[in-house]
């Protein structure tokens, strides 16, 4: 396939903005870029029933969430959401047009999480605040509206990673109960050098440097890329986890390690829906307000989980 001529333009047009790459910035610089990138200050957001801030007790202090609501009395079914960013960068601000689109396209409480970042706060900290909340808004639906027995976990890039470690470690500690994971083209692998990183290592919006970077700031030591937590693909038992959704994007540099842990998932007995959107590039779900194959892959995504709740 050839590049998707919408992600053509785009990649012209950000090129023609002549920013620095985020690799070349120090973290707090990066995360100012990526919010003028992604957020969505000035522009028409997509209307929900309801939106409220909330924190809840987290391990090292309060963790922020914020609470989509759809139309209807409720209790709702709900995603637990982890936004993407290399676990340095993102923001709730930065994935809020995902959220509310989940929200009314799935008809759920979307429930997004604002985990802490590296470098201040290195793995496994993201694994910890996004378990302590998935298990606090399980142990707690009713304040939250939300339906106990319906409860999915997803995000995109490093929140698909964190969906995947985070449905492993509910397994493993019998709680809480997930009904699906959307994990959208996440990475899963931090110990291979896969052909589509090597094809896509440059030029296509998330590049080979940039992940450099993300793993740098994130792991302790170069041997937390082996601990499964991290590396979810290296997990040895992936039976009885719950039904997923993989997206993937042809044109990046995480699609091979997505599709090889889907394929680890089937072959585990897991129930997987996998798609890889042709032409597109890493973070075109998040570019859906200019990409019609992101407008598809939320609709995808959003029919799976209707799909999940209903079971």
């Amino acid at each position: 396939m050839v590049l998707d001529p919408q992600v053509k333009v785009l990649l012209e047009q950000l090129e023609a903005n002549g920013a620095p790459p985020l690799e070349s910035l120090p973290p707090e610089y990066a995360r100012q870029a990526f919010e003028a990138l992604e957020g969505n200050a000035g522009e028409a957001q997509e209307p929900v029933e309801g939106i409220e801030e909330r924190s809840i007790p987290g391990p090292n202090g309060a963790i922020d969430i914020r609470l989509y609501t759809p139309r209807g009395t409720g209790p709702h079914p709900a995603l637990i959401f982890f936004h993407g960013g290399g676990w340095v960068v993102g923001s709730l601000d930065t994935h809020d047009n995902v959220c509310r689109a989940l929200t009314n396209l799935a008809d759920c409480v979307v429930v997004s999480v604002d985990y802490r970042l590296a470098p201040e706060h290195k793995f496994p900290a993201a694994v910890d605040d996004c378990y302590t909340a998935a298990k606090w808004i399980a142990d707690h639906p009713f304040p939250f509206n939300i339906d106990p027995s319906r409860i999915a976990v997803g995000g995109d890039s490093a929140g698909g990673n964190l969906s995947a470690v985070i449905s492993h470690l509910a397994k493993e500690r019998g709680t809480p109960k997930l009904v699906h994971q959307l994990l959208i083209y996440p990475s899963t692998d931090f110990t291979v050098e896969t052909a589509s990183m090597k094809d896509n290592s440059e030029g296509y919006f998330l590049t080979r440097g940039s992940m450099v970077y993300f793993r740098d700031h994130y792991l302790r030591t170069p041997e937390d890329a082996q601990n499964p937590l991290a590396s979810p693909f290296l997990i040895n038992n992936l039976s009885e986890l719950p039904t997923a959704t993989v997206i993937t994007a042809e044109y990046d540099p995480l699609r091979d390690e997505g599709e090889a842990y889907a394929r680890r998932l089937k072959e585990a007995g897991v129930p997987v829906v996998l798609k890889r959107y042709e032409g597109m590039i890493h973070g075109f779900v998040s570019m859906a307000d200019k990409l019609d194959q992101g407008k598809r892959a939320l609709e995808q995504a959003a029919g799976e989980l209707r799909s999940s709740f209903k079971k």
